[in-house]
């Protein structure tokens, strides 16, 4: 598919994002903004009265106005069975219940994208693979991901992001689903690669965020965003995905952004736990309050590392911390006293 034709087709099917967080609320104002007919599901009452009122999601993307052709919908199966695209942007540890919930709904022709990410702690499998095993009659399924915070896309401030699937005609649909004037966004084959590099940077983003948090200075945190990337790699590579991915927006640029950016909801945790040292009440999902991805996320990318074989210090390091009460403290201490070795 390479027509204006064709590009135009894309547009004219009807699109449903599942979730109205910051990230959710985002991409379905940006696909509405494209021409797109969408609907956005939310799943609380009074949050859809609050939208539906206001036009806004002041509760998580404050200041951004609705597109008047954006519709809004709690009866999730009705919306998604009349969308040829739906995306999954329920945090990850929720997601499974979200698509089983309109699972029966899901047309045979539609792609399924997915925009949390996470993998499941239970399976370890990744949201791309769980959305195939509920939803297996999907024609195709499909990962967006890359550096891009809700808040800056939904202003039109310019980002990059890429979108993967195995169906190319999937990668391609989705890549010019989403693409705007301020929205470039490549595609990929390596569905893994990009999800579980997704996945696994929130955690490193805690770890710079505790540097940052303890007032070690950018020389540490550049350090971490290294080693970091180099854990990233190690991982993607023994599942079975592409080094050069982890080097491209869905790594690298995550990665930093993720590390650096104040928007960040796990690099923010991250620096409150430097500054208190308590892990008690961090984290905690809280009605209005963003999902930070990474402390869900410690468990199963330390799990998966290990049915892998690979050694991800950095991660076990966060992890100890958020679930085994280590001081962060300690947990910089024990990273800097590891035996010295060649880098590569």
């Amino acid at each position: 598919m390479t027509s204006s034709h064709s590009e135009k087709r894309v547009k004219t099917q009807p699109a449903v994002v599942l979730g109205a967080g910051a990230w959710g609320t985002a991409l379905a104002v940006m696909l509405a903004r494209g021409g797109v007919d969408t609907t956005l599901c939310v799943r609380r009452p009074g949050q859809l009265e609050a939208l539906a009122t206001e036009r806004e999601n002041r509760t998580y993307l404050p200041g951004v106005a609705f597109p008047p052709q954006l519709a809004l919908s709690s009866d999730w199966r009705a919306a998604v069975a009349r969308a040829g695209t739906v995306v999954m942007a329920v945090p990850s540890r929720y997601a499974r219940a979200a698509v089983e919930s309109v699972a029966q709904s899901i047309r045979n022709d539609a792609v399924m994208v997915n925009a949390a990410k996470g993998i499941e702690e239970q399976t370890l499998r990744t949201m791309t693979e769980m959305m195939a095993e509920v939803a297996a009659h999907a024609h195709a399924y499909a990962v967006l991901s890359g550096p891009g915070f809700a808040a800056e896309v939904a202003r039109d401030k310019p980002a990059a992001l890429v979108a993967a699937s195995r169906n190319e005609d999937a990668a391609w649909t989705v890549q010019h689903l989403f693409a705007s004037r301020s929205l470039r966004v490549y595609r990929s084959a390596d569905v893994i690669g990009v999800e579980l590099a997704g996945a696994a940077k929130n955690i490193i983003a805690i770890a710079a965020g505790v540097s940052d948090g303890l007032e070690l200075g950018s020389s540490a945190r550049a350090a971490v965003i290294t080693r970091g990337l180099a854990e990233l790699a190690r991982l993607v590579e023994a599942a079975g995905g592409r080094r050069e991915t982890v080097m491209g927006l869905a790594g690298l640029g995550d990665l930093v952004l993720t590390c650096t950016g104040e928007l960040s909801r796990n690099r923010s945790l991250g620096l409150a736990l430097g500054r208190s040292g308590a892990t008690q009440g961090l984290g905690a999902e809280q009605e209005g309050r963003p999902v930070a991805e990474g402390v869900s996320n410690a468990r199963a990318i330390r799990s998966l590392a290990r049915r892998h074989g690979v050694e991800m210090p950095i991660v076990d390091a966060v992890y100890r911390t958020l679930y085994e009460a280590e001081p962060p403290k300690a947990m910089v201490e024990e990273l800097l006293s590891r035996a010295l070795k060649a880098e590569f």
